[in-house]
Order: structure tokens, then sequence, then C-alpha cells
């Protein structure tokens, strides 16, 4: 909703492409190191000329806003933001990044003076929902036309649980339901009378297990590299009859476009068997040396019907090494928090950057941190990714993070509705589902 609000230099279209916004055009130097956008001729809400002074202003005011996230690690790629001439601003970077403008793209960078935002639609706050409405084309940065209210229609918005979603679509009350993940796809149907209806984005980011607690059976890396070789990923979401779904034991994904990679699948020489056996073996001998105390861990999930599910494949895949997994909510302290993110662009950096120490969120390493901050200052290409190949590496070694595989994401969409393309970010911008039907 951010975006149809208050767009940034530039947006994510419907299928996950970087298409023009606020910025009608950029050109990028050929050393990858400055960005030079020239905004389009538009005004703010309040009827003043967007200048590029005042659109760096509104970045600059969101990325130090972004500061102490992960998405705030992101942007510390860029070293200064310039405004040249009336209508043109310049971004430097610290090193080439070919997926500069995906980041930029983000809707946290939307432009806005005074809160008020520039997007391509309005909203106007309801009792229980948010409408929004498309603006005339000349203040989209169109041309004037006429009876242009004709091709679109008003889109109303309402923030409830994915059960109270799914119920409204059942109902037929609710046209989309957006952002559904694995823990409450048990809520929807999946074979095959969802046809048409239930649409899953193939996206990529983080699914696993942080480690938020480095004592006891976690202090040693070996036993929480044990707990990695303990699940059995082949068969870990079998009961969510879901099809197309990769298990990894990576950080950063081998389909992960234009990144390849020297970091392989780990105990590849292994067989699951082998390395259940192997994980056993550790978590014995830690009882063996701790006055045979039960090893016990705890997780932290919310509450949903698909939680339920996970928790109880997780707890046999524990049981079966020798740990005792124990539940908790969402909000409590847990030995190990359930990670389900997705990621904001297409960069071995987006991955390593979630465990920052700056971010304070877990087991992290410093030394991964350091080999991502020496990536940033490398202008070499190749030598930048041989960086990010070793951070991951490093971090994999600290054993901080448990991959399992990527995210799901699922929508619910009615006939009638378009605009609306499965995509590997699991956006979907708003105006585009705004056009009436042909």
């Amino acid at each position: 909703m951010r975006s149809a609000t208050a767009e940034g230099l530039v947006a994510l279209n419907e299928i996950g492409e970087v298409v023009p916004a606020m910025a009608e055009r950029w050109i990028v130097t050929d050393d990858g190191l400055s960005y030079i956008f020239r905004l389009r001729n538009s005004e703010w809400s309040d009827g003043t000329t967007i200048t590029s002074q005042n659109a760096v202003q509104s970045i600059v005011r969101n990325i130090d806003q972004l500061q102490g996230t992960s998405l705030g690690v992101d942007l510390d790629i860029i070293s200064d933001i310039r405004a040249m001439t009336g209508r043109v601003i310049e971004f430097r970077l610290k090193s080439p990044m070919p997926q500069f403008l995906q980041l930029i793209a983000q809707p946290e960078l939307g432009l806005r003076k005074d809160g008020v935002g520039n997007g391509p639609m309005t909203i106007e706050q309801g009792e229980d929902s948010i409408t929004l409405s498309v603006l005339p084309p000349e203040r989209r940065g169109l041309p004037r036309r006429e009876e242009w209210q004709e091709d679109f229609r008003q889109i109303e918005v309402v923030s409830v649980s994915a059960g109270s979603a799914a119920a409204l679509f059942e109902a037929g009350e609710a046209d989309a339901v957006f952002n559904g993940s694995l823990l409450n796809l048990a809520l929807v149907e999946t074979g095959p009378l969802s046809s048409g209806t239930l649409r899953l984005d193939g996206v990529f980011g983080l699914f696993g297990l942080r480690i938020t607690n480095s004592s006891g059976f976690l202090d040693d890396a070996p036993l929480r590299e044990a707990v990695a070789m303990g699940i059995d990923r082949d068969t870990l979401l079998q009961p969510f009859n879901l099809g197309g779904w990769v298990p990894t034991t990576r950080i950063v994904p081998a389909e992960l476009p234009n990144t390849a990679s020297a970091v392989t699948e780990r105990w590849a020489d292994m067989s699951f068997e082998e390395r259940r056996a192997e994980a056993k073996r550790r978590v014995i001998a830690w009882r063996a040396q701790n006055l045979s105390v039960e090893a016990t861990l705890s997780l932290s999930l919310p509450d949903s019907p698909g939680s339920d599910i996970l928790f109880t494949e997780l707890e046999s895949d524990f049981d079966a090494i020798g740990i005792v997994l124990t539940r908790v909510g969402a909000s409590e302290r847990a030995d190990l928090v359930l990670i389900d993110t997705l990621a904001r662009y297409a960069d071995k950096r987006w991955f390593l950057n979630q465990f920052n120490c700056t971010l304070d969120a877990g087991l992290c390493s410093p030394e991964a941190d350091a080999l991502v901050l020496d990536s940033m200052s490398e202008t070499n290409p190749q030598l930048s990714a041989q960086l990010l190949a070793e951070a991951e590496q490093e971090l994999l070694a600290s054993q901080a993070y448990i991959p399992i595989g990527a995210p799901v994401r699922w929508s619910l969409i009615r006939g009638g509705v378009d605009g609306f393309v499965e995509n590997s970010w699991g956006l979907h911008p708003l105006f585009p589902m705004a056009s009436r039907p042909n």
C-alpha cells in the first residue's frame, strides 16, 4: 500500500521489474559507481514543485529512519546523494551493485513531503478500512485525458487475520487476499479445486531457524550444527501438500539470478541417515559430559494451524537425535526463532545482511560482517563476489542460522481482478489492480 501512495524514484511493477516512477529516466556510469536520475515534472500534494533538492531531503530522511534495520544496512552501499540541476539527482556507490535499482525501488523509500507522498493513488481512512482512489493522469505525470475515471475503480483495503481474510474471500466479500505464508496455508484449499484462486509466488528469501541463545547446549558450534544436521528437510513440509518447494542447507539460494557461487549444499558427501546418526552421537556425547541432563531447546512460533504442523514435524526430527523441543509463543524468549522473510533484491548481500551483528537479533558472525564490509569497498566484481562467498562460509561455520528452504507466499485472487502476477519478490502493487477488466 505504501507504493500506491508514495512512489520512489523507481518502482517495481506487477511482474517485479523495475520501472520509472518519480524519475522519468536514469543513466548508470560505465564503472557502475554512479546512478543519475532525472525527475519527471511533478508537484507535491500541496502544489509546490518537486525539485532535486527537496527530493533528496526526502530520500535522506527515509534512509535515516531506516538506520538499525536490515534495509538500513543494505543502503550503506550508498556513499553520497547529490542534488544536481533542478531535476537531476546523483547517487554515488561504494562499489558497483547491479541490483541497486531494485534496492531503491523498495516501498520504504517513497518520496514524501510533510508526511504526504506522491503516489498514483490517494488514501482515505475509514472506520474499519482504507479506500484507495486513482489520481488523475496529470497528477501521475501523464497527459490530461477526459473520462479517465471509467478505466479505474476504487480499492478498499482491510487488515485482518489470515483466518478472517480467507473466510471473507470464501463468502465472496473479498476479491483478493495477500501475504499468506506457510504458517497459514492450512486455512486454504491447496488441491485441484484451488486452481485459479490460490496463487503461489516462487519467492527468494529466508526460511529457517535463527539461534538466539548461544548458551547451554547451543554454546558450541558443532552442537548447533548437530541440530541443523538432524532436520529432515525432504519430508518436513510434506503435510502441507505443497508441490515444487525445494529445501536447502545454504543461506544464499543457488537459484538466485547472476550470483554464481563456490558455496554448495552442506554435507553433500553424507546421506541423511548418516547425518542424523552423527547428530545423535554429538547429543549423546554432550549429555555424557553434563550429568545426563536432557538436551532441551525452545522454539518461538506464532499461534496458527501451520505452526502446529511445523512444530510437530520439527519435534519429531529433534526427538530422533535426542533433543526435546518445546514451543513458546511468538513474543516469548526462546533458543530458536523461525525466520520467514522475503528477499528485497537479488544479491548475496541481502541474505548476509539479515544476520549483521548491529541488528542484535541473535547469534551472528563479526568475521562475516567484516567480509561483507570489505566487499563494499572492492570495485572489482570478481573479488567482491569472492569476499561475499567467504562471508557466507563464515556465517555457515558460525552455525548462527539453520537454513530450511525458501519462504512460501500465497494469495487468493478472484476472477475479474486484473494486474496480479506471481513474482519472485512477493510484492503485488495495488495500482495495476485498480484497472477495470477489459
